[in-house]
């Protein structure tokens, strides 16, 4: 049965001294440690046949994941041309955006973020919906709303979606336990890090997941 796969990449670090929850903000950009790292994984999508062949390359349209895209590309693209093929651009999409957080801009437990000033602490009420922004689910849901629309359209092939640490680990757990809602201090994304699914081309089903960290020693 032909099956199509996703490359969920997460960003590379950002650079971020001030140490804010930086969530959609604009400004946010890789660090040089970051952009490190995303050479990293790039280097490995490069030694990859089958990475090599995918059909487009999607990103969330945050500053940090762009950047990402963009270096994935250029080392992409190369092989590309070495094989007479046309380059590939980014494309973003808004369904595979960082989570909704009520704490962006500040630094938890320090100033006006700290969590016993201004009613904060309503906001870590409940740390499995959760109760600080944009609920698991609605984020599972919109990332498995792209996921198969893109089954669809590149039905039989493979395609990268550079996208963020909740979103990504949000839809593999409702794919892997039939819900959304997990504990975020185990989550399983580092940054960098390429989560594969591949899904039933017909179906929609998830068929297998797959995880490798290509930056883990980059410092």
């Amino acid at each position: 049965m032909p099956a199509t796969t996703i490359h969920f990449i997460r960003h590379g670090k950002v650079y971020n001294p001030d140490h804010l929850l930086y969530e959609r903000l604009p400004g946010f950009h890789l660090s040089t440690t970051g952009a490190r790292m995303v050479q990293a994984t790039a280097d490995y999508i490069a030694r990859s046949p089958q990475m090599t062949t995918v059909a487009a390359v999607y990103c969330s349209p945050l500053d940090r994941t762009r950047e990402t895209a963009g270096i994935i590309l250029d080392t992409l693209n190369r092989t590309r041309n070495e094989r007479g093929e046309e380059p590939l651009e980014p494309i973003a999409d808004e369904r595979i955006i960082e989570a909704g957080n009520e704490f962006r801009g500040t630094r938890i437990g320090h100033g006006e973020g700290a969590l016993w000033r201004n009613g904060n602490w309503k906001l870590v009420r409940n740390l499995w919906t959760p109760s600080w922004g944009e609920s698991y689910r609605h984020i599972a849901q919109r990332v498995g709303e792209f996921a198969q629309e893109k089954v669809r359209q590149y039905a039989g092939r493979q395609i990268i979606a550079v996208s963020h640490e909740s979103p990504i680990w949000s839809y593999r757990h409702l794919l892997e336990t039939g819900h959304p809602e997990h504990n975020m201090l185990l989550r399983h994304t580092a940054l960098a890090s390429i989560t594969s699914i591949t899904f039933d081309s017909d179906s929609g089903d998830m068929l297998s997941i797959t995880y490798v960290d290509p930056a883990k020693d980059v410092r």
